[in-house]
């Protein structure tokens, strides 16, 4: 996979460019700022950028800016941002489109490489991976809830998926079968009256309607 690594932090990003290519992954640009991972994303059109959200010039919430920038601009285009912070505006820009592709963990959080790499792999491929507190803090935002007529094991199971679990690793963690789960999902995308279609492009309409 080609990745962009965007983050102010010298060591820190020397670090990830490492462990990205001892993963086996290649690194086609390293750089400290917004604008710069603009350009470097125009410039290699990379497969997935890994960014930080507080970076030179303003060092408040450039990295996620030029991330929203970077969606508006090329479309659907993989980003996993990776910070100490959640910047909840910036968060819903970003994940406003419905198009998947993108992940928001938490530094802090990430205690393992090898779920750290998944997370990768899932946001490149499509998939939409959120931080459980990034997930919990745009929930407290929300004005209206679109999921009232949920059951409670239906929002359980939606939670989850916002999470970017699978409907494998749903009924490992509910400790119910994968049929079970996909019954819940069903009955999730009918009573949010989501259109037929892709189940991946539903999954990422039914987070959005979850943390909204």
């Amino acid at each position: 996979m080609r990745i962009v690594v965007a983050d102010d932090g010298v060591l820190l990003r020397e670090g990830l460019v490492r462990l990205l290519a001892e993963a086996g992954h290649e690194v086609v640009a390293a750089v400290g700022d917004g604008p710069s991972l603009v350009a470097a994303v125009a410039e290699h059109q990379p497969d997935l950028s890994v960014v930080d959200v507080r970076m030179p010039p303003s060092h408040t919430d450039e990295g996620l800016r030029a991330a929203v920038e970077i969606r508006r601009t090329r479309g659907r285009t993989p980003i996993l941002v990776l910070s100490q912070y959640v910047e909840l505006a910036y968060a819903d820009d970003l994940l406003a489109d419905g198009a998947g592709a993108i992940g928001y963990l938490l530094k802090d959080a990430v205690v393992d490489v090898d779920a750290f790499l998944d997370a990768l792999d899932r946001v490149a491929g499509g998939a939409t991976v959120l931080d459980p507190q990034v997930v919990a803090q745009l929930m407290m935002r929300r004005r209206n809830d679109p999921i009232a007529s949920l059951t409670p094991r239906e929002r359980e199971v939606l939670g989850l998926m916002a999470e970017g679990a699978s409907n494998t690793a749903i009924a490992k963690q509910l400790v119910v079968s994968d049929g079970a789960v996909e019954k819940h999902v069903t009955n999730i995308f009918t009573k949010l009256q989501l259109p037929q279609d892709a189940d991946q492009h539903r999954r990422v309409l039914a987070v959005l309607a979850y943390l909204r």
